[in-house]
């Protein structure tokens, strides 16, 4: 795993923070954490969701990008589409007032959850309208 090298003219304080995100992480590593395939990561990077840096020909992923793919991640086991993830990710910046992105996400949440309970019901229909038939050719069997 390679750090990027500091500056000799970073100040301590500056130095300091930029310690936490000093550690770089490659595609396979991210890929082996996350058990998903190093092309699942380089289509994230084509939607705008991660941007590497390079290193020669090397993709280099800062703290920020694992941070990033952990959330999109996320985001897609509850189902959001990579905009809806793009869009929540891109709203996060460090330091400021989260409640404009807390409420998109939860405004994101609501008509994701209506999404999946007209699915539920057209499920259920069709379920109902199999068994019916279902009986009906039972019986028809049965006569004949």
């Amino acid at each position: 795993m390679a750090a990027s090298p500091r500056p000799a003219s970073r100040s301590k304080p500056a130095a300091a923070a930029a310690g936490k995100d000093a550690k770089t992480f490659t595609i396979t590593e991210l890929a082996q954490e996350f058990d998903i395939t190093p092309r699942a990561i380089r289509f994230y990077e084509d939607v705008g969701l991660l941007t590497p840096a390079r290193a020669g020909r090397n993709r280099v992923y800062t703290h920020r990008d694992r941070t990033r793919l952990k959330l999109t991640l996320r985001g897609k086991r509850l189902g959001l589409t990579l905009s809806e993830i793009r869009e929540l990710i891109d709203m996060y910046e460090p330091g400021r007032d989260e409640r404009p992105q807390l409420a998109r996400f939860l405004a994101v949440l609501e008509s994701h959850r209506a999404s999946l309970l007209q699915q539920r019901a057209d499920i259920e229909a069709q379920l109902a309208e199999i068994q019916a038939f279902e009986k009906r050719v039972r019986k028809q069997l049965k006569r004949g």
